[in-house]
């Protein structure tokens, strides 16, 4: 059989379909002319479920984690203050990874397939030291570090995978997978609740490990990258209006100018903006994800009430991630962002109003509320920074952004039990809120580089 001729002024694809390489007024280069089908064998959808399914399964560490700490500590002999500090560890190493990572994948060193397969075993890793090392300092090494490091393996390179196969509308897609992350812990949040004790344990721990390992490596084995600067073949990159969804979504978040790399996206101020806007914002979200279960026992509602309003947070945080994405291809991303930020601050102050007054139904109501605020974010960043600086960076520069929850973990979990020991709960989400606020402020002051107006 011959191949068939490459077209002039194409070039020769080694997936077999020519390509050309289109310039815009911006200069920047658009790969077009192959399918996603012709680069996976199969709809680049798959390249949207299986990041999902991934993100589902890594979830337990955080989102479950705090209904596990009152068995993990009678077992081990943990103070409060060891299970926080041992989640803020896990968070500082699950966000550390995200920037050495991308730089690996882009560099070819490190292809997504085996980041996600690396990953896997060392999340089995870190359940494995959270069942069976009572040395508190070696379970931080185990689960918080280990375990930390593989989580974050599989979360940035199922985020980054999506922003790169869907360049033309990644806000919804983005925000689905991202979803995944918190209301995929669902079950075990009730789990951990109902049906984890000191009896039991060693068990439940092993297997959850041994489930998270299958899952990422199943998905893992279809993983793949397009070429750099690739683009959909069925839509014009230089057309940016229209009634199309993807047209429409290309009016409200255009394009990168360029493709930036990591340094001339730190130079246009916006990164370092970026940075600190999620730094304040996923302090509050892992505050609010550390602290409720305990604030609602506290007041006295009952472990139904504690364990329900974290249930609702998970799956409103994860839900919320996909509407808002949505939302974001509609509205733009900028906007969508400073709404779930002002959302999350206002719901801190109802969780307070909610406890002085005992009423279990707003608790709940505005667990619902910090849920979504406390999720919703993430994705808007995710989608933010390949809109600002391209795709052929993303893995890197999203890295950058990402980093910001290093320190967020450390002042959301262990600064934040140092908060509520000084300042009580009411004191802690009231410094919270305001927290939030401030974020808002900062994510107002972003804007396209290189763009004229506000996009």
């Amino acid at each position: 059989m011959t191949a068939e001729p490459i077209a002039a002024g194409t070039h020769a694809s080694e997936y077999g379909a020519g390509y050309e390489e289109i310039t815009d007024e911006n200069g920047r280069v658009y790969r077009v002319g192959e399918t996603d089908r012709d680069i996976l064998g199969h709809s680049r959808k798959f390249m949207v479920y299986l990041p999902w399914i991934a993100m589902m399964a890594i979830s337990v560490s955080e989102y479950a984690y705090g209904s596990a700490e009152d068995t993990l500590s009678s077992a081990h002999g943990w103070t409060q203050s060891n299970t926080f500090w041992i989640l803020s560890v896990w968070v500082f190493f699950q966000a550390g990874i995200a920037f050495p990572a991308g730089w690996l994948r882009e560099k070819g060193i490190m292809t997504a397939r085996r980041a996600m397969s690396i990953g896997s075993f060392l999340c089995l890793l870190g359940f494995l030291a959270l069942s069976h090392l009572s040395n508190v300092w070696l379970a931080i090494i185990g689960f918080g570090v280990i375990g930390g490091l593989g989580a974050g393996l599989v979360y940035s390179t199922c985020i980054n995978m999506v922003g790169k196969w869907y360049p033309e509308r990644k806000g919804g897609r983005t925000g689905f997978v991202n979803g995944g992350f918190a209301y995929g812990s669902l079950p075990f949040i009730f789990i951990f609740n109902y049906g984890f004790d000191t009896s039991n344990y060693h068990r439940v721990l092993d297997m959850i490990g041994a489930y998270v390992l299958v899952v990422v490596l199943v998905c893992a084995f279809f993983f793949k990258d397009p070429p750099k600067n690739w683009w959909p073949s069925d839509i014009d990159p230089l057309v940016t209006s229209g009634s199309g969804k993807s047209a429409r979504s290309l009016t409200k978040n255009p394009p990168a100018v360029r493709q930036f790399t990591p340094k001339e996206a730190i130079r246009t101020g916006m990164l370092p903006l970026m940075w600190l806007s999620l730094v304040l914002t996923a302090g509050v979200s892992i505050f609010g994800i550390s602290f409720q279960v305990d604030f609602a026992k506290e007041v006295g509602f009952g472990p139904l009430v504690a364990a329900s309003s974290m249930g609702v947070m998970a799956v409103i945080n994860g839900v919320g991630r996909a509407v808002v994405g949505w939302m974001s291809d509609i509205m733009g991303r900028k906007l969508s962002l400073v709404f779930v930020i002002v959302v999350l601050g206002l719901a801190q102050f109802g969780v307070i109003w909610a406890g002085d007054i005992r009423s279990e139904g707003l608790f709940l109501v505005f667990a619902f509320l910090s849920g979504f605020g406390g999720g919703a974010f993430y994705p808007m960043f995710a989608a933010l920074t390949p809109d600002y600086f391209g795709e052929n960076y993303n893995a890197t520069n999203y890295g950058l952004v990402y980093s910001g929850k290093l320190i967020s973990g450390l002042f959301g979990g262990g600064l934040g039990s140092m908060v509520v020991a000084a300042w009580g709960y009411n004191g802690a989400y009231a410094l919270a809120g305001g927290i939030s606020m401030v974020a808002a402020a900062v994510a107002l002051l972003l804007k396209q580089p290189g763009r004229t107006g506000t996009v």
